[in-house]
Protein backbone atom coordinates (compact mmCIF):
# COMPACT_ATOMS: atom_id res chain seq x y z
CA UNK A 1 0.00 0.00 0.00
CA UNK A 2 1.40 3.72 -0.76
CA UNK A 3 1.41 6.60 1.02
CA UNK A 4 -0.46 9.18 -0.12
CA UNK A 5 1.60 12.37 -0.51
CA UNK A 6 1.06 15.98 0.62
CA UNK A 7 0.89 18.68 -1.75
CA UNK A 8 0.59 22.82 -2.32
CA UNK A 9 -1.45 24.26 -4.82
CA UNK A 10 -0.64 27.30 -6.11
CA UNK A 11 -2.85 29.84 -7.64
CA UNK A 12 -1.00 31.68 -10.64
CA UNK A 13 -2.16 35.34 -10.94
CA UNK A 14 -1.16 37.17 -7.83
CA UNK A 15 0.87 34.40 -6.11
CA UNK A 16 3.53 33.35 -9.01
CA UNK A 17 2.52 36.02 -11.60
CA UNK A 18 2.28 39.47 -11.01
CA UNK A 19 -1.09 40.70 -11.75
CA UNK A 20 -2.29 44.25 -13.30
CA UNK A 21 -4.58 45.82 -10.33
CA UNK A 22 -6.83 48.62 -11.31
CA UNK A 23 -9.76 49.87 -8.95
CA UNK A 24 -8.80 47.19 -6.78
CA UNK A 25 -9.83 44.28 -9.39
CA UNK A 26 -6.84 42.02 -10.57
CA UNK A 27 -6.50 41.40 -13.99
CA UNK A 28 -4.36 38.58 -15.68
CA UNK A 29 -1.89 39.08 -18.48
CA UNK A 30 -3.06 38.35 -22.07
CA UNK A 31 -0.16 38.57 -23.51
CA UNK A 32 3.49 36.71 -23.01
CA UNK A 33 5.73 40.04 -22.93
CA UNK A 34 3.45 40.97 -20.03
CA UNK A 35 3.91 37.69 -18.11
CA UNK A 36 6.42 39.11 -15.45
CA UNK A 37 7.36 35.95 -12.34
CA UNK A 38 7.36 37.34 -9.33
CA UNK A 39 11.21 37.71 -8.33
CA UNK A 40 10.32 35.65 -4.94
CA UNK A 41 8.56 32.45 -6.63
CA UNK A 42 11.43 30.52 -8.01
CA UNK A 43 12.54 30.67 -4.91
CA UNK A 44 9.40 29.94 -2.86
CA UNK A 45 8.33 26.77 -4.83
CA UNK A 46 11.70 25.61 -4.60
CA UNK A 47 11.88 25.21 -0.92
CA UNK A 48 8.52 23.99 -1.31
CA UNK A 49 9.62 20.64 -3.63
CA UNK A 50 12.71 20.73 -0.84
CA UNK A 51 10.51 19.91 1.84
CA UNK A 52 9.10 17.26 0.37
CA UNK A 53 5.86 18.66 -1.45
CA UNK A 54 4.30 18.16 -4.68
CA UNK A 55 3.77 21.33 -6.34
CA UNK A 56 0.72 21.57 -8.47
CA UNK A 57 -0.75 25.12 -9.89
CA UNK A 58 -4.36 25.56 -10.09
CA UNK A 59 -5.42 28.58 -12.37
CA UNK A 60 -9.04 29.56 -13.30
CA UNK A 61 -8.14 30.88 -17.07
CA UNK A 62 -11.64 32.46 -18.23
CA UNK A 63 -10.32 34.67 -20.57
CA UNK A 64 -9.47 31.76 -22.82
CA UNK A 65 -13.56 31.17 -22.96
CA UNK A 66 -13.71 34.72 -23.50
CA UNK A 67 -11.56 34.63 -26.48
CA UNK A 68 -8.83 36.95 -24.91
CA UNK A 69 -5.58 35.14 -24.88
CA UNK A 70 -5.19 31.67 -27.11
CA UNK A 71 -4.45 28.46 -25.89
CA UNK A 72 -0.43 29.06 -27.44
CA UNK A 73 0.15 32.09 -25.74
CA UNK A 74 -1.05 30.20 -22.66
CA UNK A 75 1.06 27.12 -23.06
CA UNK A 76 3.78 29.65 -23.35
CA UNK A 77 3.49 31.23 -20.28
CA UNK A 78 2.99 28.12 -18.57
CA UNK A 79 6.23 26.21 -20.69
CA UNK A 80 7.85 29.75 -18.75
CA UNK A 81 6.24 28.94 -15.11
CA UNK A 82 7.86 25.16 -15.39
CA UNK A 83 11.31 26.15 -16.58
CA UNK A 84 11.84 28.95 -13.76
CA UNK A 85 10.57 26.35 -11.04
CA UNK A 86 9.69 23.23 -10.30
CA UNK A 87 5.68 22.20 -10.79
CA UNK A 88 5.05 18.69 -10.92
CA UNK A 89 1.61 19.36 -12.70
CA UNK A 90 -0.32 22.59 -13.69
CA UNK A 91 -4.26 22.15 -14.03
CA UNK A 92 -6.42 24.97 -15.66
CA UNK A 93 -9.92 25.49 -16.16
CA UNK A 94 -10.63 27.39 -19.01
CA UNK A 95 -14.51 28.00 -18.68
CA UNK A 96 -16.13 31.73 -17.78
CA UNK A 97 -18.00 32.30 -14.58
CA UNK A 98 -21.30 31.60 -15.82
CA UNK A 99 -20.21 27.82 -17.39
CA UNK A 100 -21.39 26.05 -14.25
CA UNK A 101 -18.10 23.38 -14.57
CA UNK A 102 -17.11 21.86 -11.37
CA UNK A 103 -13.27 22.73 -12.17
CA UNK A 104 -13.81 26.65 -11.57
CA UNK A 105 -12.44 27.64 -8.46
CA UNK A 106 -14.08 28.24 -5.63
CA UNK A 107 -14.93 24.79 -6.74
CA UNK A 108 -13.03 22.31 -5.61
CA UNK A 109 -12.80 20.27 -9.14
CA UNK A 110 -8.89 20.29 -10.22
CA UNK A 111 -7.91 20.17 -6.32
CA UNK A 112 -9.82 16.64 -6.33
CA UNK A 113 -8.86 15.57 -9.86
CA UNK A 114 -5.26 16.15 -9.15
CA UNK A 115 -5.51 14.67 -5.75
CA UNK A 116 -6.78 11.37 -7.21
CA UNK A 117 -4.54 11.68 -10.26
CA UNK A 118 -1.40 12.06 -8.30
CA UNK A 119 -1.81 10.38 -5.11
CA UNK A 120 -2.28 13.05 -3.03
CA UNK A 121 -3.64 13.90 0.55
CA UNK A 122 -5.84 16.79 0.78
CA UNK A 123 -5.91 16.84 4.39
CA UNK A 124 -2.22 17.27 5.05
CA UNK A 125 -1.82 19.63 1.89
CA UNK A 126 -2.57 23.19 1.61
CA UNK A 127 -3.94 25.65 -1.51
CA UNK A 128 -2.08 29.35 -1.62
CA UNK A 129 -4.26 31.84 -3.21
CA UNK A 130 -4.88 35.83 -3.58
CA UNK A 131 -8.52 35.71 -3.86
CA UNK A 132 -11.57 34.35 -1.78
CA UNK A 133 -12.07 31.91 -4.85
CA UNK A 134 -8.71 30.11 -4.11
CA UNK A 135 -9.89 29.96 -0.23
CA UNK A 136 -13.26 28.19 -1.02
CA UNK A 137 -11.59 25.51 -3.65
CA UNK A 138 -8.79 24.73 -0.68
CA UNK A 139 -11.24 24.79 2.06
CA UNK A 140 -13.75 22.51 -0.29
CA UNK A 141 -11.01 20.15 -0.91
CA UNK A 142 -10.35 19.88 2.86
CA UNK A 143 -7.22 21.27 2.76
CA UNK A 144 -5.23 24.01 4.57
CA UNK A 145 -5.89 27.56 3.44
CA UNK A 146 -3.25 30.53 3.05
CA UNK A 147 -4.15 33.63 1.87
CA UNK A 148 -1.58 36.30 0.05
CA UNK A 149 -3.23 39.73 1.08
CA UNK A 150 -2.84 41.82 -2.36
CA UNK A 151 -5.75 44.34 -0.72
CA UNK A 152 -7.64 43.94 -3.79
CA UNK A 153 -11.12 45.92 -3.29
CA UNK A 154 -13.48 42.55 -3.44
CA UNK A 155 -15.75 41.01 -0.39
CA UNK A 156 -14.03 38.17 1.35
CA UNK A 157 -16.09 35.41 1.24
CA UNK A 158 -13.80 32.73 2.47
CA UNK A 159 -11.79 32.99 5.59
CA UNK A 160 -8.09 31.63 5.33
CA UNK A 161 -6.26 29.61 8.32
CA UNK A 162 -3.43 31.91 7.72
CA UNK A 163 -2.93 35.28 5.94
CA UNK A 164 0.85 36.18 4.15
CA UNK A 165 2.30 39.05 2.25
CA UNK A 166 3.87 36.99 -0.47
CA UNK A 167 4.19 33.08 -1.91
CA UNK A 168 7.73 33.18 -0.34
CA UNK A 169 6.56 33.64 3.34
CA UNK A 170 3.54 31.29 2.50
CA UNK A 171 6.45 28.26 2.04
CA UNK A 172 8.23 29.66 5.46
CA UNK A 173 5.05 29.24 6.98
CA UNK A 174 4.43 25.89 5.63
CA UNK A 175 8.01 24.84 5.85
CA UNK A 176 8.06 25.79 9.65
CA UNK A 177 4.67 23.75 10.22
CA UNK A 178 5.89 21.19 8.48
CA UNK A 179 9.15 20.79 10.95
CA UNK A 180 7.55 21.50 14.17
Amino acid sequence: MTTKRKAVFLDRDGVLVRTDVRDGKPYAALKLDDFEILAEAPDAVRALKAAGFVTVLTTNQPELARGNVDSATMEAMHARLGADMPLDDIRICPHDSGAGCGCRKPAPGMLLDAARDLDLDLQASYMIGDRWRDIGAGRAAGCTTILIERGYAEPEREVPDFTVSDVAEAARLIVARESA
